[in-house]
């Protein structure tokens, strides 16, 4: 009798913690996709306001520099591209472009900017460069950098080499004396370019910077250090918005053949594994709440390509349920009870999921640190995707499974498909 009881409350609890489930997932749903005006005094928007568009979905600033006086070498044309990036795009997450046109040109392009004073008031700065102590207070300026290069060192980690002038090597040697095995912070204009940790007293205005994540961004970070402010000046020659390169109804029309494709998954999730194929349902659109979220939370640019990247993921997300439920079938045929079979099911597909899923991460990796504008915004939403998937596949599928076994709507093998004499 209480064996009884205790089911029925057990069921009782699932359906509700189920139901409540479903309603929040409807809620975050129809406030991603509508928003709401007003949530205790806040506006909440929808994505397609909170998630940044490329240039080529809603236009942007393009603006044309050209570098006055005397012959320039390519060594500092490199370097004032560099540090423009660094001005129009500091968090690296941006679809900006920053190319070198023509011989002494520089063209940049802002996607989702429309004001003209700030960009050409962030453009035209003098720049500086700064090197900030524990206590926030300045050690040395650009001035007191002689030069800075960035190499591979013995270990193949990539690091800069830092020479100071005489002034400033006098400073930098009471200065890592005061704050040995604490970190001395560089700026560049109020942002933080890198933050290494003092690790000895260092006389002789000689030091190594370490930390970076590839030789590239060790070159980058030596450029910006080495030139302090623009090494160059530059006359705005060309300043022009520009609309949605791709038109105005390429993000509308991209949407709705995601929604169309969307939908079919869930159609086809549903008519071929029938409540197991309603769980991954609600799973798929979990995730896909989930992503937008993140790209909102993260201030990802999003592009054309960064769409497909994300479609790309919702198909292998829907591919590891797959394989999960037919690991489920396999256990059930054996004539295993439900539940052994899903547990049994989950781990055996655990191995695939991840082999497919990290190698296409690695392929990403490859591709935000080699590629450049469109390449590494799709390369970004597809580490993202990825990763996301991953976890609603493993997290959230399996407990919808298994709440639905908790109700009894998922508590026999006919439930999955499996006929049992």
């Amino acid at each position: 009798m209480r064996n009884a009881r205790s089911g029925k409350s057990k069921k009782t609890k699932s359906t509700v913690i189920f139901v409540v489930l479903v309603c929040i997932v409807g809620l975050l749903a129809y406030s991603g996709f509508n928003g709401f005006k007003n949530v205790f005094g806040y506006r909440v928007k929808p994505f397609s306001q909170s998630i940044n568009r490329g240039l080529d979905l809603q236009g942007g600033i393009s603006v044309l520099e050209e570098i006055k006086g005397n012959e320039v070498d390519n060594e500092t044309i490199e370097r004032t591209i560099e540090m423009l990036s660094m001005r129009v795009n500091p968090e690296g997450v941006k679809e900006t472009s920053v190319q070198r046109e023509g011989k002494n040109r520089i063209r940049i392009e802002i996607p989702g900017e429309f004001d003209s004073k700030k960009v050409l008031d962030s453009i035209g700065k003098t720049g500086k460069l700064e090197f900030k102590g524990p206590d926030n207070k300045v050690i040395l300026t650009g001035t007191d950098v002689e030069n800075a290069t960035a190499y591979l060192d013995d270990m193949g980690s990539p690091t800069i080499g830092l020479e100071l002038k005489a002034d400033g090597a006098k400073k930098f040697a009471e200065a890592t004396q005061k704050f040995l095995n604490q970190p001395i912070t560089i700026y560049m204009d109020e942002e933080v370019l890198t933050s290494p940790t003092v690790q000895s007293v260092i006389t002789n205005g000689k030091a190594t910077i370490t930390g970076s994540k590839s030789l590239d961004e060790a070159k980058r970070q030596a450029n910006i250090i080495k030139s302090g402010a623009l090494p160059v000046t530059l006359e705005a020659v060309e300043f022009k918005t520009v609309g949605a390169t791709l038109g105005s109804n390429a993000l509308p029309l991209s949407m709705k053949a995601g929604a169309v494709g969307i939908s079919l998954i869930i159609v086809f999730m549903i008519v071929y594994y029938r409540r197991p194929g309603f769980m991954a349902s609600i799973a798929l659109i979990i995730y896909v709440l989930l992503v937008l979220g993140t790209f909102s939370a993260v201030k990802v640019t999003l592009t054309l390509s960064g769409i497909a990247g994300f479609l790309l993921t919702v198909g292998m997300a829907v591919d590891a349920n797959v394989l999960i439920f037919e690991r489920i079938k396999e256990e059930l045929r054996t004539g295993k009870s439900v539940k052994s079979s899903i547990d049994a099911g989950f781990s055996r597909a655990l191995s695939s999921i991840l082999d497919s899923n990290i190698t296409t991460i690695i392929a990403a990796i490859v591709l935000y640190y080699l590629g450049s504008g469109a390449v590494k915004g799709f390369a970004l939403t597809l580490m993202i995707g990825i990763i996301l998937s991953i976890f609603t596949a493993l997290t959230v599928t399996k407990t919808l499974i298994k709440l639905g076994m908790e109700m009894g709507i998922l508590n026999n093998a006919s439930h999955f498909g499996i006929k049992r004499g």
